[in-house]
């Protein structure tokens, strides 16, 4: 926002010209006062973390995060210690991890929901550290506007998901009211979002690293082996794990090993994915934008909405509104752009409503410390319900 002198203390000669001239210039002068530039002018105390080698390493792990080292190193023109010391410093300070996302299938009895959570008036936190011991709950964020708390919710394998909703959730209390949306096509995930700073021919080279989907995909954790099972589990915690380290912790021979994971990642049943919060990367403000959309132009706006910078998950649900776009941007001014550009070359948008988040507590099952990454909650493989 601007200095509270610049509004309460106008330029002279504005003050002077407005009390003389028309009424016509005397709006257009406070409306030259009123359109002032909120943008920043520096860089945010978190964003000063990373130097350009971290942002760097960070992009290129975003496009290929198995990418090995000494890869890593030749695209990014560095040394091998480099970036060996970069992601070891990283990872320490609790800065990024490199994680695995387990299929849908092989977790979940059906579609998630996006939950939005009103809050008797001061208890959004008392509320939010009771929601946090939900296993189900992928995402959470406190926000301002039209609701107190935002929320993800995964139905596990073995989770009632209407007692959950209707008995489970709100019955916490402290919450007024919820009203949950029903995901019917997930079109952006926040695996895909990614710091745009690597050149095409170094993105070229990292895709060669990239996971490639070759194998028929896994439709439920019955057809998972054990070891591929216990093997799942040690790369949901680190997407990065050779196979040399696979082979130690399960007692098999490195050949299994490789095998097995590679079959695992070939089929879909994890990505891996690089967690670090957006703030780090110069993108601290999230916003969640409920767009209610005429029909016909859902696809078109959907396309628009998955290729946008700003989207880490864009998702057509059931509810009250047609899509959900949930974003990273830059400050205010980028969100504005985003409404008045964006979202308003679209006339089949009939209403937004947005929620800007005021702290993100998880994100991916992964709990937040401002910028740092806490624990993770696991116990996601279970055996299908009978």
């Amino acid at each position: 926002m601007p200095p509270s002198s610049a509004l309460s203390s106008p330029n002279p000669s504005t003050a002077s010209t407005t009390a003389t001239a028309s009424p016509a210039a005397a709006l257009s002068a406070i409306s030259t006062v009123s359109t002032v530039s909120t943008r920043r002018s520096s860089a945010r105390p978190e964003e000063r973390l990373l130097d350009d080698v971290d942002l760097d390493l960070v992009a290129a792990l975003q496009l290929a995060p198995r990418t090995p080292v000494n890869a890593l190193a030749e695209v990014l023109d560095s040394s091998p210690s480099t970036i060996a010391r970069r992601l070891a410093r990283l990872r320490a300070e609790r800065l990024l991890r490199v994680v695995g996302r387990l299929d849908w299938p092989l977790i979940t009895t059906e579609n998630p929901r996006q939950v939005w959570i009103t809050c008797e008036p001061g208890r959004s936190q008392e509320v939010a550290r009771r929601i946090l011991e939900l296993a189900e709950v992928q995402t959470l964020l406190l926000t301002t506007g039209s609701a107190d708390l935002y929320c993800s919710v995964y139905p596990l394998l073995g989770t009632d998901i209407f007692d959950l909703l209707t008995h489970r959730l709100p019955g916490i209390p402290g919450i007024v009211s919820t009203e949950s949306q029903l995901v019917l096509r997930a079109y952006t995930m926040g695996q895909s979002w990614r710091l745009h700073r690597l050149s095409e021919e170094q993105t070229g080279r990292l895709r060669e690293h990239a996971v490639q989907i070759t194998q028929e995909r896994r439709t439920s954790p019955d057809e998972l082996s054990e070891l591929e099972r216990r093997t799942l589990e040690l790369m949901v915690d680190n997407g990065r794990i050779p196979a040399a380290d696979i082979a130690r912790e399960l007692d098999v021979s490195r050949s299994t090993a490789y095998r097995t994971s590679q079959a695992l990642l070939e089929s879909g049943a994890l990505w891996p994915r690089v967690e670090i919060e957006p703030a780090l990367l110069g993108y601290p403000l999230t916003a969640l934008l409920s767009l209610t959309v005429l029909p016909q132009a859902i696809p078109r706006l959907l396309d628009t909405l998955g290729g946008h910078p700003s989207a880490r998950y864009v998702s057509m649900v059931a509810g009250s509104t047609s899509v959900i776009h949930h974003g990273v941007f830059r400050d205010e001014e980028d969100l504005a752009d985003f409404i008045t550009t964006d979202l308003g070359a679209f006339p089949e948008v009939t209403r937004v409503n947005t929620c800007v988040g005021v702290r993100v507590l998880r994100r991916h099952w992964t709990a937040r410390d401002g910028v740092r990454l806490g624990d993770r909650v696991d116990g996601f493989l279970r055996n299908a319900p009978d």
